[in-house]
Protein backbone atom coordinates (compact mmCIF):
# COMPACT_ATOMS: atom_id res chain seq x y z
CA UNK A 1 0.00 0.00 0.00
CA UNK A 2 1.38 3.39 -1.14
CA UNK A 3 1.37 6.00 0.85
CA UNK A 4 -0.98 8.91 -0.98
CA UNK A 5 1.20 11.85 -1.77
CA UNK A 6 0.49 15.28 -0.14
CA UNK A 7 -1.20 18.62 -1.62
CA UNK A 8 0.99 21.67 -1.90
CA UNK A 9 -0.35 22.53 1.10
CA UNK A 10 0.66 19.75 3.20
CA UNK A 11 4.48 19.98 1.97
CA UNK A 12 7.08 20.60 4.54
CA UNK A 13 8.44 24.47 4.73
CA UNK A 14 11.77 25.04 2.45
CA UNK A 15 13.33 26.69 5.35
CA UNK A 16 12.50 28.17 8.63
CA UNK A 17 10.03 30.60 8.75
CA UNK A 18 11.25 33.96 9.49
CA UNK A 19 11.09 35.25 13.34
CA UNK A 20 9.74 38.60 12.13
CA UNK A 21 8.18 39.72 8.88
CA UNK A 22 9.92 41.56 6.54
CA UNK A 23 9.32 45.59 6.02
CA UNK A 24 7.14 46.02 2.56
CA UNK A 25 4.34 44.19 1.19
CA UNK A 26 2.85 41.71 3.89
CA UNK A 27 -0.23 40.82 2.64
CA UNK A 28 -1.11 37.62 2.94
CA UNK A 29 -1.31 35.78 -0.93
CA UNK A 30 -4.10 33.46 -1.14
CA UNK A 31 -6.73 31.55 -4.35
CA UNK A 32 -10.06 31.20 -3.37
CA UNK A 33 -13.10 29.06 -4.57
CA UNK A 34 -14.96 32.18 -5.28
CA UNK A 35 -17.89 30.09 -6.52
CA UNK A 36 -18.64 28.82 -2.67
CA UNK A 37 -19.11 32.42 -1.77
CA UNK A 38 -22.00 35.10 -2.32
CA UNK A 39 -20.54 38.13 -4.04
CA UNK A 40 -22.34 41.90 -3.80
CA UNK A 41 -20.82 44.36 -6.46
CA UNK A 42 -22.51 47.68 -5.88
CA UNK A 43 -21.86 50.17 -9.03
CA UNK A 44 -23.04 49.67 -12.49
CA UNK A 45 -20.38 52.10 -13.49
CA UNK A 46 -16.99 51.08 -15.72
CA UNK A 47 -15.48 50.30 -12.21
CA UNK A 48 -18.30 47.75 -11.40
CA UNK A 49 -17.43 46.22 -14.95
CA UNK A 50 -14.13 46.34 -14.47
CA UNK A 51 -14.27 44.23 -11.19
CA UNK A 52 -17.05 41.72 -12.57
CA UNK A 53 -14.83 40.77 -15.65
CA UNK A 54 -12.21 39.72 -13.32
CA UNK A 55 -14.20 37.96 -11.22
CA UNK A 56 -16.11 36.12 -13.78
CA UNK A 57 -13.03 35.75 -16.32
CA UNK A 58 -11.36 34.05 -13.14
CA UNK A 59 -14.12 32.27 -11.14
CA UNK A 60 -17.09 32.08 -14.31
CA UNK A 61 -19.54 29.95 -11.73
CA UNK A 62 -19.20 32.43 -9.28
CA UNK A 63 -22.96 33.52 -8.10
CA UNK A 64 -22.72 37.71 -8.00
CA UNK A 65 -25.39 40.47 -7.83
CA UNK A 66 -24.72 43.64 -8.97
CA UNK A 67 -26.87 46.96 -7.39
CA UNK A 68 -27.50 50.04 -9.43
CA UNK A 69 -29.39 52.60 -10.28
CA UNK A 70 -27.93 51.99 -14.21
CA UNK A 71 -25.80 49.40 -15.95
CA UNK A 72 -23.31 50.13 -18.69
CA UNK A 73 -24.29 47.70 -21.54
CA UNK A 74 -21.20 45.58 -21.20
CA UNK A 75 -22.64 44.23 -18.20
CA UNK A 76 -25.50 43.54 -19.86
CA UNK A 77 -23.99 41.63 -22.43
CA UNK A 78 -22.06 40.19 -18.96
CA UNK A 79 -25.55 38.93 -17.77
CA UNK A 80 -26.94 37.31 -20.71
CA UNK A 81 -23.29 34.80 -20.74
CA UNK A 82 -23.10 34.52 -17.27
CA UNK A 83 -26.69 32.88 -15.58
CA UNK A 84 -25.61 33.47 -11.54
CA UNK A 85 -24.96 36.79 -12.68
CA UNK A 86 -28.08 38.79 -11.41
CA UNK A 87 -28.94 42.70 -11.84
CA UNK A 88 -30.78 44.56 -9.10
CA UNK A 89 -31.55 48.13 -10.56
CA UNK A 90 -32.33 50.49 -7.27
CA UNK A 91 -29.96 52.44 -5.43
CA UNK A 92 -28.30 50.97 -2.72
CA UNK A 93 -29.45 49.84 0.62
CA UNK A 94 -28.26 48.89 3.93
CA UNK A 95 -30.33 45.44 3.16
CA UNK A 96 -28.60 44.53 -0.45
CA UNK A 97 -24.86 43.89 2.11
CA UNK A 98 -27.25 40.45 4.19
CA UNK A 99 -26.48 37.23 2.31
CA UNK A 100 -23.51 38.74 1.20
CA UNK A 101 -20.15 37.09 2.00
CA UNK A 102 -17.13 39.74 0.09
CA UNK A 103 -18.44 42.94 -1.63
CA UNK A 104 -16.75 45.21 -4.17
CA UNK A 105 -18.13 48.93 -3.75
CA UNK A 106 -17.01 50.67 -7.26
CA UNK A 107 -19.33 53.79 -7.37
CA UNK A 108 -18.18 57.03 -8.16
CA UNK A 109 -19.52 58.83 -4.86
CA UNK A 110 -16.70 58.54 -2.01
CA UNK A 111 -18.81 59.33 0.97
CA UNK A 112 -21.23 56.53 -0.01
CA UNK A 113 -18.18 53.99 -0.21
CA UNK A 114 -17.19 54.32 2.80
CA UNK A 115 -20.34 54.11 4.42
CA UNK A 116 -20.76 51.00 2.48
CA UNK A 117 -17.49 49.84 3.49
CA UNK A 118 -18.36 50.53 7.28
CA UNK A 119 -22.06 48.59 7.01
CA UNK A 120 -19.85 45.61 5.21
CA UNK A 121 -17.09 45.76 8.91
CA UNK A 122 -20.28 45.47 11.30
CA UNK A 123 -21.37 42.35 9.31
CA UNK A 124 -18.14 41.06 9.14
CA UNK A 125 -17.86 41.09 5.25
CA UNK A 126 -14.88 41.46 3.35
CA UNK A 127 -14.44 44.21 1.19
CA UNK A 128 -12.67 45.91 -1.69
CA UNK A 129 -13.52 49.75 -2.40
CA UNK A 130 -12.02 50.85 -6.10
CA UNK A 131 -9.62 53.45 -6.03
CA UNK A 132 -9.21 53.57 -1.78
CA UNK A 133 -6.83 51.72 -1.12
CA UNK A 134 -7.25 52.29 2.59
CA UNK A 135 -10.39 51.27 2.80
CA UNK A 136 -9.74 47.60 1.16
CA UNK A 137 -9.85 44.46 3.27
CA UNK A 138 -7.89 42.99 0.04
CA UNK A 139 -6.48 43.71 -3.38
CA UNK A 140 -7.14 42.09 -6.30
CA UNK A 141 -4.01 41.09 -8.28
CA UNK A 142 -2.81 41.24 -11.92
CA UNK A 143 -3.26 37.83 -13.19
CA UNK A 144 -0.81 35.79 -15.43
CA UNK A 145 -2.90 32.61 -16.38
CA UNK A 146 -0.76 29.52 -18.80
CA UNK A 147 -3.92 26.77 -18.66
CA UNK A 148 -4.04 25.66 -14.80
CA UNK A 149 -1.63 27.76 -13.91
CA UNK A 150 -2.34 31.16 -12.45
CA UNK A 151 0.05 33.53 -10.89
CA UNK A 152 -1.44 36.84 -8.88
CA UNK A 153 0.83 40.25 -8.84
CA UNK A 154 0.37 42.36 -5.70
CA UNK A 155 2.02 45.86 -5.32
CA UNK A 156 0.67 46.31 -2.24
CA UNK A 157 -2.22 48.46 -3.39
CA UNK A 158 0.27 51.04 -4.88
CA UNK A 159 0.64 50.60 -8.74
CA UNK A 160 -1.98 49.22 -11.17
CA UNK A 161 0.81 50.38 -13.77
CA UNK A 162 3.67 48.17 -12.90
CA UNK A 163 1.48 44.97 -11.62
CA UNK A 164 0.63 45.35 -15.45
CA UNK A 165 3.47 45.45 -17.03
CA UNK A 166 5.13 42.90 -14.95
CA UNK A 167 1.89 40.60 -15.82
CA UNK A 168 2.86 41.63 -19.68
CA UNK A 169 6.67 40.66 -19.02
CA UNK A 170 5.82 37.42 -17.52
CA UNK A 171 3.07 36.36 -19.70
CA UNK A 172 5.62 36.72 -22.69
CA UNK A 173 8.24 34.85 -20.68
CA UNK A 174 6.26 31.72 -19.88
CA UNK A 175 5.72 29.32 -22.48
CA UNK A 176 2.37 27.59 -23.37
CA UNK A 177 3.94 24.25 -22.77
CA UNK A 178 3.50 24.71 -19.25
CA UNK A 179 -0.32 23.75 -19.48
CA UNK A 180 1.39 20.32 -20.84
CA UNK A 181 3.97 19.98 -18.23
CA UNK A 182 0.94 20.52 -15.24
CA UNK A 183 -1.21 17.84 -17.12
CA UNK A 184 1.43 15.49 -17.26
CA UNK A 185 2.32 15.88 -13.47
CA UNK A 186 -1.07 14.66 -12.41
CA UNK A 187 0.02 11.17 -13.55
CA UNK A 188 3.19 11.15 -12.38
CA UNK A 189 2.39 11.47 -9.42
CA UNK A 190 -0.22 8.73 -9.69
CA UNK A 191 2.76 6.37 -10.87
CA UNK A 192 4.98 7.39 -8.46
CA UNK A 193 5.94 4.74 -5.34
CA UNK A 194 7.92 4.45 -2.46
CA UNK A 195 7.92 6.49 0.92
CA UNK A 196 7.54 10.34 0.99
CA UNK A 197 10.82 11.02 0.79
CA UNK A 198 11.13 9.12 -2.39
CA UNK A 199 8.48 10.87 -4.23
CA UNK A 200 9.47 14.37 -3.32
CA UNK A 201 12.95 13.96 -4.70
CA UNK A 202 11.25 12.36 -7.74
CA UNK A 203 8.73 15.17 -8.34
CA UNK A 204 12.13 17.94 -7.36
CA UNK A 205 13.59 15.57 -10.52
CA UNK A 206 10.81 16.17 -12.95
CA UNK A 207 10.31 20.03 -12.13
CA UNK A 208 14.12 20.99 -11.62
CA UNK A 209 14.24 21.92 -15.48
CA UNK A 210 11.59 24.37 -14.68
CA UNK A 211 14.01 26.48 -12.17
CA UNK A 212 16.96 26.19 -14.55
CA UNK A 213 18.30 22.68 -13.66
CA UNK A 214 18.94 19.77 -15.77
CA UNK A 215 16.00 18.65 -17.58
CA UNK A 216 14.41 15.20 -16.18
CA UNK A 217 14.80 12.26 -18.57
CA UNK A 218 12.64 9.39 -17.92
CA UNK A 219 13.54 5.64 -18.47
CA UNK A 220 11.96 5.46 -21.93
CA UNK A 221 13.76 8.91 -23.05
CA UNK A 222 16.86 7.34 -21.56
CA UNK A 223 16.37 4.06 -23.98
CA UNK A 224 15.73 6.19 -26.85
CA UNK A 225 18.71 8.45 -26.86
CA UNK A 226 20.93 5.68 -26.30
CA UNK A 227 19.26 3.77 -29.41
CA UNK A 228 19.90 7.03 -31.11
CA UNK A 229 23.48 7.85 -30.03
CA UNK A 230 24.29 3.98 -30.87
CA UNK A 231 22.68 4.87 -34.32
CA UNK A 232 25.11 7.81 -34.88
CA UNK A 233 27.86 6.10 -33.52
CA UNK A 234 27.40 2.58 -35.99
CA UNK A 235 27.01 4.97 -39.29
CA UNK A 236 29.68 7.26 -37.98
CA UNK A 237 32.00 3.47 -37.72
CA UNK A 238 30.68 2.62 -41.11
CA UNK A 239 31.68 6.40 -42.56
CA UNK A 240 35.10 5.92 -41.12
CA UNK A 241 35.53 2.52 -42.81
CA UNK A 242 34.50 3.53 -46.26
CA UNK A 243 36.67 6.43 -46.04
CA UNK A 244 39.40 4.74 -44.60
CA UNK A 245 38.86 2.09 -47.61
CA UNK A 246 38.46 3.47 -50.56
CA UNK A 247 39.70 6.86 -50.03
CA UNK A 248 42.75 8.04 -47.57
CA UNK A 249 44.90 6.46 -44.95
CA UNK A 250 45.54 7.16 -41.51
CA UNK A 251 49.14 9.37 -42.45
CA UNK A 252 46.58 11.45 -45.20
CA UNK A 253 44.07 12.21 -42.31
CA UNK A 254 46.64 13.33 -39.89
CA UNK A 255 48.58 15.63 -43.03
CA UNK A 256 45.21 17.51 -43.84
CA UNK A 257 44.56 17.78 -40.39
CA UNK A 258 48.29 19.56 -39.51
CA UNK A 259 48.61 21.22 -42.69
CA UNK A 260 45.79 21.66 -44.67
CA UNK A 261 44.43 25.68 -44.70
CA UNK A 262 40.85 24.67 -46.38
CA UNK A 263 40.28 21.72 -43.96
CA UNK A 264 39.92 24.94 -40.89
CA UNK A 265 37.97 27.14 -43.40
CA UNK A 266 35.39 24.09 -43.43
CA UNK A 267 35.29 24.07 -39.75
CA UNK A 268 34.76 27.69 -39.44
CA UNK A 269 31.58 27.03 -41.75
CA UNK A 270 30.37 24.28 -40.14
CA UNK A 271 30.74 26.12 -36.64
CA UNK A 272 28.91 29.40 -38.24
CA UNK A 273 26.60 27.21 -39.37
CA UNK A 274 25.43 25.13 -36.45
CA UNK A 275 25.79 28.12 -34.56
CA UNK A 276 22.88 29.60 -36.48
CA UNK A 277 20.86 26.90 -36.75
CA UNK A 278 21.13 25.78 -33.06
CA UNK A 279 20.10 29.45 -32.19
CA UNK A 280 17.40 29.86 -34.76
CA UNK A 281 16.21 26.31 -35.29
CA UNK A 282 17.29 27.36 -39.11
CA UNK A 283 20.29 27.47 -40.97
CA UNK A 284 23.00 25.23 -41.64
CA UNK A 285 22.54 24.31 -45.02
CA UNK A 286 21.59 27.75 -46.08
CA UNK A 287 25.13 29.03 -44.26
CA UNK A 288 27.16 25.95 -45.60
CA UNK A 289 25.58 25.54 -49.33
CA UNK A 290 25.99 29.45 -49.87
CA UNK A 291 29.56 29.32 -48.06
CA UNK A 292 30.99 26.63 -49.96
CA UNK A 293 29.07 27.46 -53.41
CA UNK A 294 31.32 30.57 -53.09
CA UNK A 295 34.12 28.57 -53.24
CA UNK A 296 33.49 27.22 -56.66
CA UNK A 297 33.04 23.64 -55.37
CA UNK A 298 29.98 21.66 -57.69
CA UNK A 299 26.57 22.02 -56.59
CA UNK A 300 26.17 17.79 -56.58
CA UNK A 301 29.45 17.42 -53.95
CA UNK A 302 28.02 20.58 -51.94
CA UNK A 303 24.57 18.50 -51.50
CA UNK A 304 25.55 15.15 -50.46
CA UNK A 305 28.75 16.86 -48.23
CA UNK A 306 26.06 18.72 -46.53
CA UNK A 307 23.19 16.11 -45.86
CA UNK A 308 26.27 14.31 -44.33
CA UNK A 309 27.75 16.35 -42.34
CA UNK A 310 24.47 17.82 -40.97
CA UNK A 311 23.96 14.79 -39.52
CA UNK A 312 26.08 14.76 -37.09
CA UNK A 313 25.62 18.39 -36.02
CA UNK A 314 21.88 18.40 -36.35
CA UNK A 315 22.84 14.66 -33.84
CA UNK A 316 24.96 16.79 -31.04
CA UNK A 317 22.15 20.17 -31.66
CA UNK A 318 19.28 17.64 -30.83
CA UNK A 319 20.96 15.95 -27.94
CA UNK A 320 22.01 19.56 -26.03
CA UNK A 321 18.39 20.65 -26.54
CA UNK A 322 16.76 18.22 -25.22
CA UNK A 323 19.22 17.93 -22.31
CA UNK A 324 18.60 21.92 -21.53
CA UNK A 325 14.64 21.30 -21.65
CA UNK A 326 13.70 22.83 -24.94
CA UNK A 327 11.83 20.33 -26.18
CA UNK A 328 7.75 19.67 -26.87
CA UNK A 329 7.92 15.81 -27.07
CA UNK A 330 4.67 15.73 -28.41
CA UNK A 331 5.69 18.27 -31.20
CA UNK A 332 8.91 16.08 -31.78
CA UNK A 333 6.48 13.01 -32.28
CA UNK A 334 4.40 14.33 -34.38
CA UNK A 335 6.70 15.67 -36.87
CA UNK A 336 9.04 12.52 -36.84
CA UNK A 337 7.80 9.56 -39.12
CA UNK A 338 6.55 12.07 -41.83
CA UNK A 339 9.74 14.14 -41.91
CA UNK A 340 11.81 11.05 -41.73
CA UNK A 341 9.71 9.63 -44.73
CA UNK A 342 9.88 12.39 -47.14
CA UNK A 343 13.62 12.89 -46.43
CA UNK A 344 13.90 9.29 -47.77
CA UNK A 345 11.68 10.01 -50.54
CA UNK A 346 13.42 13.35 -51.14
CA UNK A 347 17.13 11.61 -51.27
CA UNK A 348 16.19 8.67 -53.07
CA UNK A 349 14.91 10.95 -56.30
CA UNK A 350 17.33 13.08 -56.34
CA UNK A 351 20.13 10.24 -56.35
CA UNK A 352 18.14 8.91 -59.27
CA UNK A 353 17.28 11.77 -61.44
CA UNK A 354 19.51 14.37 -60.59
CA UNK A 355 19.80 17.62 -59.58
CA UNK A 356 18.14 19.33 -62.43
CA UNK A 357 14.41 18.24 -60.88
CA UNK A 358 15.03 19.83 -57.72
CA UNK A 359 15.10 23.43 -59.80
CA UNK A 360 11.33 23.17 -60.27
CA UNK A 361 10.87 22.95 -56.43
CA UNK A 362 13.03 25.46 -55.16
CA UNK A 363 11.38 28.55 -56.77
CA UNK A 364 7.91 27.55 -55.09
CA UNK A 365 9.75 26.98 -51.97
CA UNK A 366 11.74 29.77 -52.27
CA UNK A 367 8.52 32.14 -52.91
CA UNK A 368 6.53 31.26 -50.17
CA UNK A 369 9.42 31.33 -47.62
CA UNK A 370 9.93 34.96 -49.33
CA UNK A 371 6.38 35.70 -47.95
CA UNK A 372 7.16 33.79 -44.82
CA UNK A 373 10.03 35.67 -43.29
CA UNK A 374 7.98 38.86 -44.71
CA UNK A 375 5.48 38.50 -42.11
CA UNK A 376 7.73 36.90 -39.55
CA UNK A 377 9.57 40.56 -39.23
CA UNK A 378 6.20 42.19 -39.08
CA UNK A 379 5.41 39.80 -36.34
CA UNK A 380 8.48 40.35 -34.40
CA UNK A 381 7.41 43.89 -34.15
CA UNK A 382 3.19 44.13 -33.61
CA UNK A 383 1.65 42.37 -30.57
CA UNK A 384 1.47 38.95 -30.24
CA UNK A 385 -1.95 37.31 -31.35
CA UNK A 386 -3.63 34.28 -30.34
CA UNK A 387 -2.47 30.54 -31.12
CA UNK A 388 -3.33 29.26 -34.35
CA UNK A 389 -3.04 24.93 -33.92
CA UNK A 390 -1.88 23.53 -36.80
CA UNK A 391 -4.21 20.71 -37.93
CA UNK A 392 -1.37 19.20 -40.29
CA UNK A 393 1.53 19.03 -38.86
CA UNK A 394 2.62 15.36 -40.54
CA UNK A 395 2.21 17.11 -44.32
CA UNK A 396 4.48 20.04 -43.02
CA UNK A 397 6.85 17.54 -41.45
CA UNK A 398 6.58 15.63 -44.59
CA UNK A 399 7.09 18.21 -47.34
CA UNK A 400 9.62 19.91 -45.42
CA UNK A 401 11.60 16.92 -44.77
CA UNK A 402 11.06 15.56 -48.91
CA UNK A 403 12.36 19.61 -50.03
CA UNK A 404 15.33 19.11 -47.62
CA UNK A 405 16.57 15.85 -49.65
CA UNK A 406 15.36 16.62 -52.85
CA UNK A 407 16.02 20.60 -53.41
CA UNK A 408 18.92 20.88 -51.36
CA UNK A 409 17.07 21.98 -48.04
CA UNK A 410 14.27 23.94 -46.02
CA UNK A 411 14.03 21.54 -43.15
CA UNK A 412 14.43 24.71 -40.83
CA UNK A 413 13.16 27.61 -42.78
CA UNK A 414 9.92 25.61 -43.94
CA UNK A 415 8.78 23.75 -40.72
CA UNK A 416 10.77 26.26 -38.31
CA UNK A 417 9.40 29.48 -39.47
CA UNK A 418 5.42 28.23 -40.62
CA UNK A 419 5.41 26.82 -36.38
CA UNK A 420 6.94 30.14 -35.07
CA UNK A 421 4.74 32.29 -37.87
CA UNK A 422 1.39 30.31 -35.98
CA UNK A 423 2.63 31.69 -32.56
CA UNK A 424 3.98 28.53 -31.29
CA UNK A 425 6.77 29.59 -28.45
CA UNK A 426 10.33 29.51 -30.21
CA UNK A 427 12.49 27.89 -28.01
CA UNK A 428 10.57 24.88 -27.96
CA UNK A 429 10.23 25.14 -31.38
CA UNK A 430 13.68 25.44 -32.18
CA UNK A 431 14.44 22.86 -29.42
CA UNK A 432 11.70 20.39 -31.07
CA UNK A 433 12.28 20.87 -34.94
CA UNK A 434 16.54 20.74 -34.03
CA UNK A 435 16.09 16.87 -32.72
CA UNK A 436 13.65 15.70 -35.48
CA UNK A 437 16.15 17.19 -37.95
CA UNK A 438 18.75 14.71 -36.81
CA UNK A 439 16.59 11.81 -37.60
CA UNK A 440 15.29 13.75 -40.75
CA UNK A 441 19.44 13.65 -41.74
CA UNK A 442 19.80 10.76 -40.55
CA UNK A 443 17.68 8.92 -43.10
CA UNK A 444 18.81 11.29 -45.68
CA UNK A 445 22.64 10.34 -45.48
CA UNK A 446 21.75 6.92 -45.47
CA UNK A 447 19.92 7.40 -48.76
CA UNK A 448 22.59 9.27 -50.02
CA UNK A 449 25.54 6.86 -48.75
CA UNK A 450 23.41 3.45 -50.10
CA UNK A 451 22.71 5.60 -53.54
CA UNK A 452 25.83 7.40 -55.02
CA UNK A 453 28.27 6.75 -51.77
CA UNK A 454 30.57 9.65 -50.28
CA UNK A 455 32.56 12.07 -51.75
CA UNK A 456 34.81 14.79 -50.66
CA UNK A 457 35.56 13.59 -47.20
CA UNK A 458 37.42 16.73 -46.50
CA UNK A 459 34.64 19.10 -46.96
CA UNK A 460 32.44 16.32 -44.55
CA UNK A 461 35.12 16.18 -41.95
CA UNK A 462 35.59 19.80 -41.49
CA UNK A 463 31.95 20.57 -41.24
CA UNK A 464 31.67 17.72 -38.65
CA UNK A 465 34.19 18.75 -36.46
CA UNK A 466 33.23 22.52 -36.20
CA UNK A 467 29.42 21.60 -36.17
CA UNK A 468 30.05 19.14 -33.09
CA UNK A 469 32.00 21.96 -31.55
CA UNK A 470 29.27 24.62 -31.77
CA UNK A 471 26.28 22.73 -31.01
CA UNK A 472 26.21 22.89 -26.94
CA UNK A 473 26.89 26.72 -27.20
CA UNK A 474 24.14 27.19 -29.80
CA UNK A 475 21.53 24.91 -27.32
CA UNK A 476 22.52 26.85 -23.79
CA UNK A 477 21.16 30.21 -26.13
CA UNK A 478 18.62 29.24 -27.32
CA UNK A 479 15.60 31.02 -25.92
CA UNK A 480 17.82 33.56 -23.83
CA UNK A 481 17.33 36.07 -26.94
CA UNK A 482 14.01 38.05 -26.68
CA UNK A 483 12.05 36.71 -28.17
CA UNK A 484 11.26 39.81 -30.96
CA UNK A 485 14.93 39.43 -31.98
CA UNK A 486 14.08 36.16 -32.28
CA UNK A 487 11.77 36.71 -34.35
CA UNK A 488 13.98 38.90 -36.44
CA UNK A 489 16.47 36.85 -36.53
CA UNK A 490 14.31 33.94 -38.01
CA UNK A 491 12.75 36.60 -40.10
CA UNK A 492 15.91 37.89 -41.95
CA UNK A 493 17.52 34.00 -42.11
CA UNK A 494 14.26 33.33 -44.25
CA UNK A 495 14.31 35.82 -46.48
CA UNK A 496 18.36 35.60 -47.10
CA UNK A 497 17.57 31.89 -47.98
CA UNK A 498 14.86 32.71 -50.35
CA UNK A 499 16.25 35.68 -52.28
CA UNK A 500 19.95 33.40 -52.61
CA UNK A 501 17.73 30.12 -53.90
CA UNK A 502 15.35 33.03 -56.47
CA UNK A 503 18.88 34.52 -57.61
CA UNK A 504 20.61 31.58 -59.04
CA UNK A 505 17.75 31.03 -61.37
CA UNK A 506 18.61 34.06 -63.17
CA UNK A 507 22.64 33.92 -62.96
Amino acid sequence: MTTPLPAEDDLPPLGPVPATAEAGNNLFPIFLKLEKFRVLVVGGGPLGLEKLTAILGNSPATAVTVVSKSFLPGILVLAQDFPDLQLRQHAYTHTDLVGHDIVFVTTDNPVLNRGIKAHATELGLLCNVADMAEECDFYLGSIVRKGDLKIAISTNGKSATVAQRLRSVLTDALPNELQEVLQHMTIIRGRLAGDFANKVKSLNAVTAELAGGPAYESPAAARWRKLATASLLAFAAMLVFNILSYYFTWQQAWDVATNARMFYIFVAIGFGAQLIDGLLGMGYGVVTAISLMSMNIAPAAVSASIHTAEMFASGASGYHHYRFGNVNKKLFKVLLIPGVLGAITGAYLLSRFGEQYAAYVKPLLAVYLLLLGTRILTKAFSKPGPRRKHKKLGLLAAAGGFLDSFGGGGWGPLVTSTLIAGGRTPQYVIGSVSVTEFFVTFASAVTFFATIGITHWQIILGLVVGGVAAAPLAARLAGRIPTRWMFVGVGLMVIVWSLWALRKLFM
